[in-house]
């Protein structure tokens, strides 16, 4: 049986909280996401996942494509 190749995900070091980092993960194996699926897909509170969201992007970590946020 053959294995698939694995993919990593570099974690940024400036990254502290685990909801961040939770958050960045998501979208970097996921692609984009909008905040009602990352609250799905993490079980996080929409409150929650807009400061994580506020915080990545002022990091330059996350951008916003309309509704959508993808990682850098």
């Amino acid at each position: 049986m053959m294995q698939k190749p694995t993919q990593r995900t570099r974690m940024p070091g400036d990254i502290d909280s685990s909801s961040a980092k939770l958050v960045y993960l998501y979208l970097s194996t996921q692609g984009d996401a909008t905040v009602e699926e990352l609250g799905d897909g993490l079980e996080m509170q929409k409150l929650s996942l807009f400061s994580v969201l506020k915080t990545l992007r002022k990091r330059d970590l996350v951008e916003r494509d309309g509704e959508r946020y993808v990682a850098n």
